[in-house]
């Protein structure tokens, strides 16, 4: 499950993708904005600085803003980056893979097996998903709405 450091992340994410070109923006704008306690968005945003997404200017003029365009960061790497592997289980994940201690036989383990399937079908989604297009969702969303009530 998507914990609130990632869920907020991501709309900080959306938020800084909808800026201008060269545009920077504060903390407290965007935890306004989203409704975000301040102090935990600041280091929600230090860790995807530190990660590569963000980068961030102090002073005068300064701020947050996208490290790179939007089409070029995928949305699975910036949950693992805040929330760890995608894999409900530590036997079925890519990034952290761990046996589980009470697992007699994994290849056999129904439940190992089950969660492998999700964990692919999370990761096939969010590794396709460019911040862009999720940031265009809503609005794609809202237009498509609007073509069944004509």
């Amino acid at each position: 499950m998507l914990t609130n450091k990632g869920k907020y992340g991501l709309k900080a994410m959306v938020h800084l993708a909808g800026l201008p070109p060269g545009a920077r923006i504060g903390v407290a704008e965007i935890a306004e904005a989203h409704r975000i306690p301040k102090k935990f968005l600041d280091a929600i945003l230090g860790d995807l600085r530190n990660a590569g997404f963000v980068h961030s200017k102090k002073g005068p003029g300064g701020g947050y803003a996208l490290a790179r365009p939007a089409e070029e960061i995928r949305i699975g790497h910036v949950v693992r980056a805040l929330d760890g592997p995608l894999a409900p289980l530590p036997c079925a994940s890519r990034t952290a893979y761990r046996p589980c201690e009470d697992c007699a036989d994994e290849g056999a383990c129904a439940v190992r097996l089950a969660m492998l399937a999700v964990r692919n079908s999370i990761a096939g989604i969010l590794d396709n998903l460019t911040l862009a297009q999720m940031r265009a969702m809503p609005q794609a969303e809202a237009e498509a709405s609007l073509t069944y009530h004509i």
